[in-house]
């Protein structure tokens, strides 16, 4: 008996673990799928605001790109030449987007809408500032390669404010009670300095983002604490 016990006992413990690990893999399937249909009707609304959002983002960028523009001095852009950053504005950009949506997505369903939303009222308040700021993109700056079918969707004099500093910052507001936090604010100050690296925004364009994040993240807490009666910031 004793000898048999113990290869049978070594053989247990694998599968133990792997019955344990099946079992906590389909209650957090079930604790997600009952806080999505908690939530559906919230996410279903910030989708078609994002939608919205998206639209006026792309016809804004069309506007700017088609309408004369003028190029204007730049203290900090005229005292060095634009430097090629092309991966960290393209793929690390990426990165903080994708990062920003697929940690609510996936971990935490019940907060799905509020990034949506936020992101969305941050993306319309851009397209608004974009189509009264008559900028053009800084002379000099160096040329973007973005992949695929985005290249459709990178449009030139879309100056102020710099998106790619103020989502990761948006960021930063959403996940400022965890760990994330930090990696959204140094995604912000690293897209930040990138941004102007490149020639590709004018300082304005990025002090300001700072700025009009927080704006814009008051204004979409407002509207999720009149239609979310758990909404906590």
């Amino acid at each position: 008996m004793t000898v048999t016990e113990g290869p049978i006992s070594e053989l247990a413990r694998p599968r133990g673990a792997v019955r344990r690990m099946r079992e906590y893999f389909y209650k957090g399937l079930r604790d997600w799928a009952r806080e999505f249909l908690e939530y559906k009707y919230l996410i279903a609304a910030s989708l078609a605001l994002i939608a919205v959002a998206l639209y006026l983002d792309y016809r804004s960028g069309v506007y700017v790109s088609s309408t004369p523009s003028v190029g204007v001095p730049d203290l900090i852009l005229d005292s060095f030449d634009a430097i090629d950053l092309n991966p960290l504005f393209v793929y690390g950009y990426m990165v903080l987007i994708v990062g920003m949506f697929v940690y609510p997505l996936f971990f935490h369903i019940r907060t799905l809408h509020v990034v949506v939303i936020q992101f969305s009222f941050l993306l319309m308040l851009r397209s608004l500032m974009m189509i009264f700021t008559h900028l053009q993109t800084p002379p000099g700056s160096v040329p973007v390669n973005f992949p695929w079918f985005f290249g459709h969707l990178y449009f030139e004099n879309d100056m102020f404010f710099s998106g790619h500093t103020a989502v990761p910052f948006l960021g930063f507001y959403l996940y400022r009670r965890g760990p994330l936090r930090y990696v959204f604010l140094v995604g912000a100050i690293v897209m930040g300095i990138v941004v102007l690296a490149m020639h590709l925004h004018y300082s304005i364009d990025v002090f300001a983002a700072f700025f009009m994040t927080y704006c814009s993240y008051q204004m979409g807490g407002a509207l999720l604490r009149r239609f979310d009666p758990g909404y906590a910031e």
